[in-house]
């Protein structure tokens, strides 16, 4: 794998979690010429500035990391948002990157992209294969087109844009919002409150059976800035090329239940906990096949233990920002 680091490369949603780890991930690795803009400068959804940014900027890369996201409560009450803001996005960056000869481009989507009663764990030939989960089918079909979108311009102009399937992410910079975040955050910031309070029960929502599997962000990071580095043959020898898409997980997951445990234990809640059977649980179980990342010389290396005491640290450090 050869990396030229002189490169310009541009990560959309550098602010976000996912965009902000690649930003480090790229720093660390020697990278001298990362660009990035923020909304007030460039906003994805519209598709004239995006076009301009491009033929500004002379971009050799572009990781497309920016995306509207939110857990299930979010997903259920705002899906008009969820499924027009993820479409226009990345529309947007990749037919520009493509105007702009931009070869080289990483598109982010989502495990959630797969049927709701997959086989598990979940191959990347089970795209299109079943009915998607409900609660989030307009993120699910937003991303699908991202997918389409890449194997699209592959096929039809000889492109070389690449897609990644992360499995459920958590990390620094997640959105701790109490209503609208992710299920770690959200745990990380009930527990927190709750200790502090002295409460003696925390309540979860669903019945805590649901099996997930669960990504540092630091780790996905790691795998994007591998799979964008592979030279093509590397790549395309093992990838079909009318299948574009690399899962990236742990291939191991845990219950809800036990999740919330680890979470009782890094944020040191010493009471009980209680599951709420009627909210909603999602998917039965989310599980990465990630054979092929293996296959490509990558696997994950931050236990979840650990990268839950990592994040709570970093919540620690910034929740002033969180309060209201």
């Amino acid at each position: 794998m050869t990396r030229d680091l002189d490169q310009t490369v541009f990560v959309a949603g550098h602010r976000g979690m996912v965009g902000s780890a690649i930003v480090r991930r790229l720093e660390s690795l020697g990278y001298t010429r990362i660009l990035t803009a923020g909304r007030d400068d460039l906003d994805l959804n519209r598709q004239a500035q995006v076009d301009a940014f491009f033929q500004t900027h002379d971009i050799d890369q572009v990781y497309l990391a920016a995306a509207k996201v939110g857990g299930i409560q979010a997903n259920n009450s705002y899906p008009a948002e969820f499924i027009y803001e993820n479409l226009m996005i990345e529309s947007n960056v990749i037919q520009a990157a493509h105007r702009a000869g931009v070869h080289k481009l990483l598109f982010l989507g989502s495990s959630c992209i797969y049927p709701k009663l997959a086989e598990q764990p979940m191959r990347e030939d089970a795209l299109l294969t079943g009915t998607l989960e409900p609660t989030n089918e307009p993120y699910a079909i937003a991303k699908i087109a991202g997918i389409k979108l890449c194997e699209s311009y592959n096929r039809q102009y000889g492109c070389d844009y690449r897609s990644v399937m992360p499995t459920n992410l958590y990390g620094p910079h997640d959105n701790f919002h109490p209503e609208n975040s992710h299920v770690i955050p959200a745990l990380l910031r009930r527990f927190h409150e709750a200790k502090l309070r002295g409460d003696e029960e925390v309540v979860v929502w669903g019945s805590g059976k649901p099996r997930r599997e669960l990504l540092h962000v630091d780790d996905m990071a790691a795998a994007s800035v591998h799979v964008m580095g592979l030279d093509p043959d590397t790549y395309t020898a093992n990838t079909d090329p009318m299948l574009s898409h690399i899962n990236v997980g742990t291939g191991v997951d845990c219950t809800i239940r036990e999740l919330a445990e680890t979470v009782a234990r890094v944020t040191g809640f010493p009471g009980r906990l209680q599951f709420d059977a009627s909210k909603p649980d999602g998917a039965p179980r989310k599980l990465l096949d990630v054979s092929r990342l293996k296959t490509l010389g990558w696997q994950a290396g931050i236990s979840l233990e650990a990268g839950l005491a990592d994040t709570y640290r970093w919540f620690l450090e910034h929740q002033d920002r969180f309060r209201g």
